[in-house]
């Protein structure tokens, strides 16, 4: 199983969380091997080089969707050379703004951000980053602009958010939650589809910006020409591991949500993400680190 994230990060967390499920189920070890760099490229390349016979699975991202479009060029092409085999999970992001700005809703920061255009200091992740996109979306959902502020993952900007160097991030919750509720950061609203068991009472920010959704997620992938069978061998093991309340314990304890998606609904997943994430990059001109 290769993925494109280092050691201890929640995508490998993840991936041992099902691998552990894989080794049981199928009867053959499945051992993680990370390969991080440039974006998750270099993961999906480790996979190509492979064989296509089913025994070198990635474990795909919305990062790799993004790459489709933020990379000039690059040596492969997402979704003919991959052929996706199973939904894993979602990371939902959190609209989080540092709690000396006045504001504590959405159509507050709305307001706020158009009454002072450009003097909000807005974090991400990184270039290129789900963090980074989802405020890229938001702007031009919304009609505010503010000034991009990218760091190198989540503890630095977290460090300069808390501290009021700037003013808004969107982030995911697996980072930032004990700080929103320890009540160093406030969160105006999550970008997830509905509202979260772990904060019921933020709103969506969908609620004020209809259609609005953003976040990050994981999935699994093989290289195209691995037989059917071993696909929806996988694909079945894997939904069937995503249903078990003990992984679906594992998994929530991420704050992260199941993505039980079969082969033929998770390409039609990657497909949209990487049509929906190719249009914001373009419209924001966003570049690569």
């Amino acid at each position: 199983m290769i993925i494109g994230f280092p050691p201890g990060s929640a995508a490998d967390v993840l991936a041992r969380i099902m691998s552990q499920w894989l080794t049981e189920r199928i009867g053959q070890p499945v051992i993680v091997e990370a390969k991080p760099g440039a974006g998750g490229n270099i993961s999906v390349q480790t996979v190509l080089a492979s064989p296509p016979d089913g025994y070198n699975v990635l474990l795909i991202a919305a990062s790799n969707a993004i790459n489709a479009t933020l990379y000039e060029s690059l040596p492969f092409n997402l979704l003919h050379d991959l052929a996706p085999v199973a939904g894993l999970a979602t990371f939902p992001l959190a609209l989080n703004v540092n709690p000396k700005l006045p504001v504590k809703t959405v159509p507050e920061f709305v307001a706020y951000a158009k009454a002072n255009p450009g003097k909000i200091s807005m974090a991400s992740l990184g270039r290129g980053t789900t963090s980074q996109l989802a405020g890229e979306l938001f702007m031009s959902m919304t009609g505010v602009r503010m000034t991009h502020v990218p760091y190198r993952g989540s503890p630095p900007a977290q460090i300069d958010l808390l501290s009021g160097q700037v003013e808004a991030m969107f982030d995911t919750l697996v980072a930032s939650l004990p700080h929103i509720r320890s009540g160093s950061i406030r969160a105006l609203a999550v970008a997830s589809e509905r509202r979260l068991d772990e904060l019921p009472d933020v709103s969506t920010v969908a609620e004020t910006v209809p259609g609005f959704e953003a976040g990050g997620w994981v999935g699994f992938a093989v290289k195209r020409g691995v037989s059917p069978d071993i696909i929806e061998k996988l694909s079945a093991t894997i939904n069937e591991g995503l249903a078990n309340p003990t992984v679906k314990v594992s998994i929530s304890q991420l704050v992260a949500l199941p993505l039980p998606l079969g082969a033929a609904e998770f390409s039609a997943f990657v497909a949209a993400e990487t049509k929906k994430w190719g249009e914001v990059v373009r419209l924001s001109g966003a570049k690569p680190e």
